[in-house]
């Protein structure tokens, strides 16, 4: 309990400080690059609970975040719903693909998985790319509208991200912490052991698929007001989906903290990169230190930290 209020006093605090810079500081490209990271940390986030706490690992993140950025935008020109409403709907939405989804796929293991999940990507873009309403494979402009209490509407989805990022990160802690968090982690180490127990497996990995494929939705749902455009091409761009798997990877996914500090690193890591060099690298960067990271440190940053603590204590 004490634990959770201090999260929350910290959240509260990390929320007020994102409120004060968004009227504060004056470079735009801050809350551009900082939207980037933080809505990394949600999508890092949701991977983790499925490919890091289960141990299934799953390739189509790419398609969970742009359903949910194109179900924003064909609610946000059919009605021109409020930024809550898109929010809401797209988690909806793409907590029940997660769910339909893992009906389909979890009972298979191993890499018969990941390739189901990159064959539901395909077949998400396929639909996407004929659909004239949203504007088909062409694209289409989405024109946000004029913010309410700051001086950008990318200020606004600062703050808006940052909340998400800490909603999600909470998220992560709970089902860690939780009968839900054990059942996983039983079935990532022998899912034949857990089953022999009582572990009901099955409605474990549905619901860690539902909670993963919402927040990643809910990631992409800002997406088309936050580019102003939006296209089949950048939505389910594989930056996406290999940043969403390397960086809980790089940060250690067996702790709901290692998503965060590998979104923070790798997503900080491509912002220099994009401003620095070009944008066209950042794939690269991912693999470059995705590699580095599987051979030097295995268990990622967290499982590196605490191989050294426990080298100390040794002595």
């Amino acid at each position: 309990m004490r634990e959770w209020r201090a999260y929350s006093f910290a959240s509260a605090a990390i929320l007020c400080a994102a409120i004060v810079a968004a009227g504060v500081v004056r470079n735009e490209y801050f809350f551009f690059a900082a939207y980037v990271v933080l809505q990394f940390i949600v999508l890092a986030t949701a991977w983790n609970i499925l490919g890091g706490y289960a141990g299934y690992v799953n390739f189509g993140s790419g398609a969970f975040f742009a359903v949910g950025a194109y179900t924003s935008v064909a609610l946000f020109k059919a009605f021109a719903a409020p930024l809550p409403v898109l929010l809401v709907a797209a988690a909806l939405v793409t907590g029940a693909l997660g769910f339909a989804v893992g009906v389909l796929t979890l009972r298979l293991r191993g890499i018969f998985f990941s390739i189901a999940t990159v064959a539901i990507a395909v077949i998400c873009e396929t639909v996407v790319m004929n659909w004239s309403f949203v504007g088909g494979s062409r694209g289409m402009a989405v024109l946000p509208p004029l913010p309410v209490a700051f001086a950008s509407y990318n200020r606004l989805l600062f703050v808006v991200m940052t909340a998400l990022a800490l909603a999600a990160v909470a998220s992560a802690r709970y089902i860690q912490t939780s009968r839900i968090g054990r059942g996983l982690q039983a079935i990532r180490d022998s899912e034949l052991a857990a089953e022999a127990v009582g572990v009901p497996t099955l409605k474990l990995k549905l619901a860690a698929a539902s909670v993963s494929g919402a927040l990643m939705g809910v990631a992409g749902a800002p997406f088309a007001l936050y580019m102003s455009f939006i296209e089949p091409t950048s939505a389910f761009s594989l930056n996406y989906a290999v940043s969403a798997l390397a960086m809980p990877i790089i940060g250690g996914t067996a702790s709901w903290v290692g998503p965060v500090i590998g979104a923070l690193l790798l997503g900080t890591t491509q912002q220099i990169v994009t401003v620095t060099i070009s944008s066209e690298l950042n794939v690269l960067v991912i693999g470059v230190l995705l590699v580095t990271f599987v051979v030097v440190a295995p268990h990622g940053i967290l499982g590196l930290i605490r191989s050294r603590f426990v080298a100390r204590g040794a002595r």
